[in-house]
């Protein structure tokens, strides 16, 4: 067996050992704007055979995207009872059942974390661990730039820089004190998102099979 077969039977293996450990289980997956969620969430979903479930796609998916997307042109946070209303039914799908769900930023407003555990634990989904990319508002920025040069995110109402600035003061009020919650719990595995795509993937698996064998 030469380097190359031992390192990819080696990232099976972990894989498989992960695999067993998240069963179906759930990871949420947390950042500042910019930070990789759910690129990183597509790739977890995939190696994982899980299914990737991000609140803003189901928000403008809602029945009323006006009312949505006011919200999220503001650079403002969805109101709590809202938007749990929203998610508490959707985790407990019939079509979701038995198999991991990997959340990007869901319950991402300080207060929503108790309601969230339970209503992804209720539905056979509980949270196994929460990633939290780590990227600097400096970074954040950078990449924003980078964005609006190669056009990759398609048109989004969230994506000037007022909005911007919003998302990352809501950040730093809201959604930082539901990483602290989860880090008392034991919960957090940090990652630094400034790292390439790969890197970034590569420390969640490691955190993630370390997690899984102890």
């Amino acid at each position: 067996m030469n380097r190359k077969d031992v390192i990819i039977y080696a990232m099976n293996t972990e894989i498989k050992t992960i695999t067993s450990w998240l069963g179906a289980g759930s990871l949420d997956i947390f950042g500042c704007p910019f930070s990789g969620k759910d690129t990183q969430g597509k790739i977890l979903a995939e190696l994982f055979g899980g299914k990737l479930i991000g609140g803003g796609e189901i928000l403008r998916s809602h029945k009323d995207p006006q009312k949505i997307n006011r919200i999220l042109a503001s650079g403002g946070i969805i109101p709590s009872d809202f938007y749990l209303d929203l998610m508490v039914p959707y985790l407990s799908r019939s079509n979701l059942r038995d198999m991991p769900l990997i959340l990007s930023a869901v319950g991402r407003s300080h207060g929503e974390e108790p309601i969230i555990m339970k209503a992804a634990a209720d539905s056979g989904h509980p949270i196994k661990a929460v990633i939290f990319l780590n990227l600097s508002e400096a970074e954040v920025w950078a990449r924003f730039q980078d964005a609006k040069i190669i056009n990759d995110r398609g048109e989004r109402a969230d994506d000037s820089s007022e909005a911007l600035k919003t998302r990352l003061i809501k950040f730093r009020d809201k959604t930082i004190p539901v990483i602290e919650f989860y880090r008392d719990k034991g919960l957090l595995l940090e990652v630094n998102g400034k790292l390439s795509v790969q890197e970034v993937t590569d420390g969640i698996l490691q955190g993630l099979l370390k997690r899984s064998v102890e």
